[in-house]
């Protein structure tokens, strides 16, 4: 089995776009799997004392960083603007990530919502929005966007969230490595990507 590294993101969280636009390349590339882990940023920012994002509480903090996603999509080569609402809820199709993580489509599906928010500027929680990018990726996508609301299922969300905040995570995207036996390591951030694939393939300086 490949070396795998967790990737914790949001759908509305701006530096987590062009980490799963590219994240999937470049851990194959890397000989690595992906574990796609959606949470909600929301409780995580409460717990530190934030009303919103921190791009939006601090508006010097937010000019920053669409100034600087717009120089590293550009560099990435994929689409950007700035969308008309930040942030934006994301629990439907959060929900169904969550549910479907271990399956082949998941990956198309992610990216085509982060397209419609970064990209093209469209409501990422509405349902006909959620419908339409799921029926590109599988063909039951009315029952499965369902399943996806029931109870049972509804619940790998909350759970992937309150992980998230055992785990210490405290931003997206965020990267984890390792297991419990030989140690975890945690990165955070766009820019610390080829880092957490370097240690998840083992090739890196540091010794626990």
């Amino acid at each position: 089995m490949p070396p795998a590294v967790e990737f914790w993101f949001e759908f509305a969280s701006s530096y987590s776009y062009p980490a799963a636009m590219r994240i999937e390349a470049a851990a194959g590339a890397a000989g690595v799997r992906v574990e796609w882990k959606p949470f909600l940023l929301g409780p995580i920012f409460r717990e530190q004392g934030y009303d919103s994002s921190p791009f939006v509480q601090y508006p010097a903090k937010g000019r920053y960083m669409w100034r600087d996603l717009e120089r590293i999509c550009a560099a990435q080569g994929i689409g950007f603007r700035k969308p008309s609402s930040f942030p934006r809820t994301s629990v439907l199709g959060a929900r169904v990530v969550a549910a479907y993580a271990r399956e082949p489509w998941v990956p198309d599906f992610v990216r085509a919502l982060f397209r419609a928010n970064f990209e093209f500027d469209r409501d990422i929680d509405a349902p006909e929005l959620v419908r339409e990018l799921l029926a590109a990726c599988v063909a039951d996508a009315d029952e499965r966007l369902a399943a996806a609301q029931s109870a049972p299922l509804k619940q790998r969300l909350r759970e992937n969230t309150e992980r998230a905040a055992a785990l210490g995570l405290f931003g997206a995207p965020s990267f984890r490595v390792g297991d419990e036996d030989t140690g975890c390591e945690l990165f955070w951030g766009n820019d610390r990507l080829d880092e957490a694939l370097a240690w998840a393939r083992g090739a890196h300086a540091l010794q626990r």
